[in-house]
């Protein structure tokens, strides 16, 4: 059986992620000790009692997933003898790419935190708060290419570009708030629902462009090794292993698709992998890669009895 673990996105975090692991385990505790000393401020605090619109917070969420991530993965190598080597290859969603790299050991876990912080606070500052939008198409007419008319439609009042493609019937669109609202008239006239995002930025579209730039002077300084797992990047839909390409791919990503869809299929078919587990806050990606590979077993690793139950059946 190979397998491929999966790191969440942005949307899965919550006010008490990661509190069992850190009650059950010391290498979650350890775990979350590093990211706040890396970042200087108390994350865990704010991940275990909120406020939930300070975790909600670009600038915290993706440091805080990554850390939730983090922390599944360290448990698991370190009470279960279960390592990233199990895997035949790993893949994040958006900010989850990093955790994929920081779990394959291809970045440290503080120069990680420190790099998503960062990410979050440039994307932030990139367009002002208002200014750009970005909206779900959902239901089962949706697929990219109804997405995309509906991206071209709204291009004619801004920049409009397909941000995620998720799985057949979720694909979102992101741009300048005018061009996303005549996209969603246009999905909607071809069928699909359309559900306006509660985001702080347009993520994963040009505009996003001066994010990339920061995140490509603070990545030429980071220490990326080769990851210790083939990593599925986003914008490729493809793995790699070499650390100069995945510099290069990171600062892709920031302006470029989450290729999901993609990626999850190339794994299943392609990459041969039959099972998926998903490290981390939540049960997004486990849901998503059941919808695009029906064949594959999908779990999601949050307590500590996940853990456990995962490890006994290897």
């Amino acid at each position: 059986m190979s397998l491929a673990f999966l790191f969440p996105g942005q949307g899965s975090q919550a006010v008490g992620m990661g509190v069992e692991l850190a009650e059950a385990f010391a290498a979650a505790r350890e775990v979350f000790e590093e990211v706040d000393d890396a970042l200087g401020q108390k994350l865990a605090k704010l991940m275990r009692e909120g406020p939930e619109d300070q975790l909600t917070l670009t600038e915290n969420a993706q440091p805080a997933l990554m850390a939730v991530s983090l922390a599944v993965m360290r448990t698991l190598e370190r009470e279960f003898g279960v390592g990233v080597e199990k895997a035949a290859f790993v893949a994040g969603h958006s900010l989850g790419e990093y955790s994929a790299l920081a779990a394959a050991g291809a970045l440290s876990v503080s120069d990680t935190a420190r790099l998503l912080k960062l990410r979050g606070q440039a994307m932030q500052r990139a367009v002002p708060v208002g200014e750009g939008a970005m909206a779900s198409l959902i239901g089962p007419k949706t697929d990219v290419e109804l997405a995309e008319k509906a991206a071209a439609a709204g291009s004619a009042l801004g920049v409009c570009v397909v941000a995620n493609d998720n799985n057949q019937g979720n694909v979102v669109i992101s741009g300048a708030k005018a061009a996303v609202d005549k996209a969603i008239e246009e999905a909607k006239a071809l069928g699909a629902r359309a559900i306006p995002l509660n985001v702080s930025a347009p993520f994963h579209c040009p505009l996003m462009q001066p994010a990339a730039d920061e995140m490509a002077a603070a990545l030429a300084e980071a220490r990326i090794v080769q990851p210790r797992a083939p990593v599925v990047a986003n914008v490729t839909a493809r793995p790699t292993l070499d650390p100069e390409e995945i510099r290069r791919l990171l600062v892709e990503q920031v302006t470029g698709r989450v290729r999901w869809r993609e990626s999850v299929t190339w794994l299943a078919t392609e990459g041969g992998v039959t099972r998926f587990a998903e490290a981390g806050a939540g049960k997004v990606l486990s849901g998503m890669a059941k919808r695009i590979a029906p064949d594959a077993e999908a779990t999601p690793l949050n307590a500590p009895a996940d853990l456990e139950a995962f490890a006994k059946s290897l």
